[in-house]
């Protein structure tokens, strides 16, 4: 396994494993891995002869009075269990290999309206920075898949846009989310969770799952599903952002013929904001 972190040597075993005919998945990453992160790394060998993982707290998409100081940053840990996951290489670059011309300088890709809602509306140019910076990694590494994750479903429909809207030779793939035994979705913001809050919090699961069983059984008053859900999430103690039933394929506002639905919510608990997730076929 090799640790990369200048661009020049990235692209030297690049161009090495393109002569031999390998093909190379890319798994984007912030650190501070768990169990999510590794199923997604698993997902990847199923696709390519070489994964790369990428670790990168990327400053452009956080917002000011966010988390990027203390998001947590276990490198030493990450670079261990990576190793056993028999990664090929894990890119870790700085800032300044990331954005040469400084970040206030920096050509940025953005999503329109996809990347300016639900959480993109909670979050001003959170999407922005995550398109900017996965589309330099793309650039960077070449891959011919690259894998997300479904707990982050907009982020993923962002993705797939930009790369399909710049004609980017680059498959995305999504891996299914991966949940504790009592349904929290894993996330390295968890650890911000208190012990008490840390019981509440399968409830935001709970109540999308609800949603997603009252659709299937043909309720279709989508408003009064989702105020009712952020009402019960304010009651557990929960901050709710939003709660949202919107069409699986683009996020657009759904039909009462709609065949496929996507449940997402966001909430706060503590100083955590939590994010997940249900698909819903009819």
């Amino acid at each position: 396994m090799q640790i990369v972190s200048n661009a020049e040597e990235l692209r030297e075993h690049i161009a090495d494993w393109r002569h031999a005919g390998d093909h190379i998945a890319l798994v984007p990453t912030m650190g501070n891995l768990h169990q999510g992160h590794m199923s997604l790394i698993e997902l990847a060998r199923k696709h390519a002869e070489r994964v790369v993982v990428s670790i990168f707290v990327n400053p452009t998409q956080f917002a000011d009075g966010e988390d990027h100081d203390n998001y947590p940053r276990t490198l030493d840990k990450d670079t261990r269990r990576l190793k056993r996951a028999d990664v090929d290489l894990i890119f870790v670059p700085d800032v300044e290999t990331m954005y040469p011309f400084g970040i206030d300088n920096a050509t940025s890709v953005k999503v329109p309206v996809l990347s300016e809602e639900l959480c993109g509306s909670f979050r001003p140019g959170h999407f922005d920075g995550v398109s900017t910076v996965v589309n330099r990694l793309f650039i960077l590494v070449q891959p011919d898949v690259a894998v997300f994750g479904q707990k982050d479903y907009q982020q993923q429909l962002v993705i797939r846009r930009m790369t399909e809207d710049l004609n980017m030779p680059v498959e995305i793939i999504t891996g299914p989310t991966v949940r504790e035994d009592d349904g929290l979705a894993k996330s390295s913001r968890n650890q911000y969770l208190t012990e008490a809050e840390r019981k509440i919090a399968p409830s935001l699961y709970e109540q999308i799952s609800a949603i997603g069983d009252a659709l299937k059984g043909g309720e279709r008053d989508f408003e009064s599903l989702a105020q009712a859900a952020i009402v019960s999430l304010g009651k557990a103690g929960f901050r709710p952002d939003y709660v949202s039933i919107r069409r699986a394929d683009d996020l657009g506002e759904p039909a009462t013929d709609t065949a496929k639905f996507v449940v997402l919510a966001a909430a706060w608990l503590g100083d955590a904001r939590l994010i997940d997730n249900v698909e819903v076929s009819v």
